[in-house]
């Protein structure tokens, strides 16, 4: 039975393992042999599932993984097909991306041909320039992985600019025969204003059309370019136009130079000292000018001389009213200069930046004032005139006043009319006044006709002898002038 059922195709115990089933169980069902029996077949079982299905399972997980990756990766990567100055940077990051547009344009070979016979400079010799980190940057947000419709775009420009002084450095040691410096217009004082002096072109490599050449090589992809080393027309930083402006804002400067109390330019600094004072020099491809504090300060150190004053108290001569009928001293404020520690180094400041007036710190000192109150008395009864200021008596002397019919007139008048010489009278004696006086000296009229003035024809002081004015001595005539301003109050009585 044993070789019967295993011929048969009877299960093992390794197929009963497979497909779940009992190995005795089975010979049950066969039997014994009997008459009863019927021969079985073994029909095949399904073949039970395999345990590669566990492997399938994580295949899967593992693929699902990798999308997940992916998906992660295109949102920090630059979208496939992107290139930035010649550069592919598609699935880089944008720190990645910038670093290999540095590396592709600092290592770009330049050979010079020409006059350069060959030799040889790098972007990195050149001091090429160039925003890598923004424009990777913009590459990436412009143009994310994740975002299909932005793959295979168009290149990215690169705009590339030279280190100027870099770049003069690293060719001129090449082919120094092509290079003959600039000269730069300058500035320089004459004595007495400040001129320009000329500038003058010079020769070297045209590094725009060497920058233009780079671009176009980089944009290619290329990682070197060659370039014609010949002489082109180098011009100065500092141009006659430039020189030109400089000269006008320094004697502009110049013209009003000083140290300033209010709008008074108190302390004028001359041409030569402010030369003295006064560099300019070429800084950065323009003229700059400086100021030297040092000497400066010497100026500044003989400021108290020069702008401290004491006051000046005003005199005025008034009437009885208080109005003012002459300024006999006028006032003036004094001042004192306050504290200049620091005006040196600014006004070096501020001549650096074109600005030449400098306002002193200063204190007003106030003046006093003075009225004088001057008047003139007339006494008939007398014949004398006596001056007083703030009632005061400063002189007095014999006068000659009007006799008769022609006696001066009392009241209180003041003087309105002051004249040094005049002609009295009629030369026609027939007609009135009846006399003629020439040449009278001194003369204040003081009511109508009726004046103080000088006598030179008679000496008889102390008795009436004219037509009704004050007659005196020319001397006394003459100073009562100057001290008595118009206005000045007549008392005439007995």
């Amino acid at each position: 039975m044993t070789d019967l059922a295993t011929a048969a195709g009877a299960p093992t115990e390794e197929n009963a393992i497979v497909d779940g089933t009992d190995a005795n169980t089975a010979a049950e069902a066969v039997g014994d042999g009997g008459a009863g029996d019927r021969p079985v077949e073994w029909a095949p079982s399904e073949e039970a599932p395999r345990k590669k299905r566990h492997i399938g399972r994580w295949v899967g997980i593992g693929l699902g993984v990798l999308a997940l990756g992916l998906g992660a990766a295109s949102t920090v990567l630059i979208a496939p097909g992107t290139a930035i100055a010649g550069v592919q940077v598609g699935g880089m990051t944008p720190g990645a991306a910038a670093e290999a547009v540095s590396n592709h344009l600092n290592g770009m070979q330049v050979t010079l041909t020409g006059e350069g016979d060959g030799k040889h400079v790098t972007g990195s010799d050149l001091g090429l320039r160039v925003d890598a980190t923004k424009l990777a940057d913009k590459a990436f947000a412009d143009r994310p992985m994740w975002n299909i419709t932005t793959w295979m775009g168009a290149p990215v420009a690169a705009p590339i600019s030279l280190d100027d002084r870099a770049a003069d450095h690293a060719l001129r040691a090449q082919v120094p025969t092509v290079y003959q410096d600039a000269t730069d217009a300058g500035v320089t004082f004459n004595g007495t204003g400040y001129v320009a002096t000329p500038a003058k072109n010079g020769s070297g490599i045209d590094l725009k059309a060497l920058t233009t050449a780079i671009t176009a090589a980089a944009e290619k992809g290329q990682g070197s370019v060659s370039f014609a080393a010949k002489a082109a027309t180098t011009a100065p930083a500092i141009t006659d136009k430039d020189a030109a402006a400089t000269v006008g804002r320094l004697n502009t400067m110049l013209s009003a130079l000083g140290f300033y109390v209010g709008t008074e330019r108190t302390v004028p600094i001359d041409a030569a000292t402010a030369s003295k004072w006064i560099t300019v020099a070429p800084e950065d491809g323009k003229l700059t000018i400086h100021a030297d504090q040092a000497a400066i300060q010497k100026s500044v150190d003989a400021l108290p001389a020069l702008v401290n004053r004491a006051p000046v108290n005003a005199t005025s001569i008034v009437d009885s009213s208080g109005a003012v009928l002459d300024d006999v001293t006028p006032g003036v404020t004094g001042r004192q200069l306050g504290d200049v520690s620091g005006v040196a180094a600014a006004f070096a400041s501020q001549i650096a930046g074109g600005n030449g007036a400098f306002a002193l710190p200063v204190k007003d000192t106030p003046f006093a004032s003075t009225t004088l109150l001057r008047k003139i008395d007339v006494n008939l009864s007398t014949e004398t005139l006596t001056v007083t200021e703030n009632g005061n008596v400063v002189d007095s002397w014999l006068i000659s006043s009007g006799r008769g019919d022609f006696a001066t007139h009392t009241g209180s008048f003041a003087v309105n009319w002051k004249l040094e010489t005049q002609n009295m009278g009629r030369t026609d004696l027939t007609q009135a006044p009846y006399y003629y006086q020439p040449n009278v000296k001194w003369i204040m009229y003081f009511n109508g006709d009726e004046a103080l003035h000088g006598v030179y024809w008679h000496d008889n002081w102390g008795t009436p002898m004219s037509h009704g004015c004050v007659g005196m001595p020319e001397w006394r005539a003459e100073w009562l002038f100057d001290w008595s301003p118009q206005g000045t109050e007549v008392n005439v009585h007995y």
